[in-house]
């Protein structure tokens, strides 16, 4: 009888998830068809073209950890893995969600070293700059500790991907957003890192027809199911470009 009741859990469990994997199919349908954000990633494309193993770090906040998600699988970390898997049948793709809610750039300093450098990532996608924002953090502080973040991964020889703040009421409203993503872009351009700009996709969305109401939730600030659906895709769409594109000599 016990295996009984184990069954009936099993079946009542399955039962309960439909609903939410019946709500979350139309959502990809409703992401608008976005250009292609240019990125160069050579190491990333280099490690898929010697057949090897791919891992690549989310590293970030809330957004990152998928505050606001119904479902731990509607993160962007986890709908970006199944993605790259289903572009890229048979290779051994893997992306590990290492973000932590109200987090800014100093907070994650103190864990760069064990949750990202010990796992020896291929690419790191690091969102950083909201918090920093929504506290009001100075602008020169904020980027000193940033490049500090970018010196330790470059020196470990981990390829880094930036990603700015989303669009969002609270983020909008607060005082220092446009002086932490002005320093986040210029970091980024100066030391010829990547960044994957939320913010430029997020504006795209709306001019298409999908207000800014139906990707961030009530709490005006976070992604509802839909929000981290379409940024997985586009996301997606942006490093498949890059590691599929053919060697030039521009490429970095």
């Amino acid at each position: 009888m016990p295996q009984l009741a184990v069954i009936r859990r099993a079946l009542t469990a399955m039962l309960l998830a439909v609903p939410v994997l019946v709500a979350a199919l139309p959502a990809i349908a409703q992401c608008p068809a976005m250009p292609v954000q240019a990125l160069s990633l050579p190491q990333t494309r280099a490690t898929l073209a010697a057949g090897a193993p791919l891992r690549i770090l989310a590293f970030g906040s809330s957004s990152t950890e998928g505050t606001g998600a119904t479902w731990p699988d509607a993160t962007y970390p986890e709908q970006l893995e199944q993605r790259l898997r289903a572009a890229l049948p048979g290779r051994n793709i893997t992306v590990i969600n290492r973000g932590r809610g109200g987090q800014e750039v100093a907070e994650m300093l103190l864990r760069l070293r064990a949750d990202v450098l010990a796992l020896s990532p291929t690419l790191v996608i690091w969102q950083v700059g909201a918090n920093a924002a929504l506290r009001g953090l100075d602008a020169r502080e904020f980027r000193a500790k940033l490049e500090e973040g970018l010196d330790e991964l470059r020196d470990s020889g981990i390829e880094t991907l930036l990603m700015d703040s989303q669009v969002s009421p609270q983020i909008m409203a607060a005082p220092e957003r446009l002086h932490i993503q002005a320093a986040l872009h210029a970091v980024a351009a100066e030391r010829h890192v990547q960044l994957y700009s939320r913010t430029a996709l997020m504006q795209g969305w709306e001019a298409q027809g999908l207000p800014n109401s139906a990707v961030i939730g009530p709490d005006g600030l976070h992604h509802t199911d839909l929000g981290y659906a379409c940024l997985s895709m586009a996301l997606a769409q942006s490093i498949l470009a890059a590691i599929q594109a053919p060697r030039t000599s521009a490429s970095r």
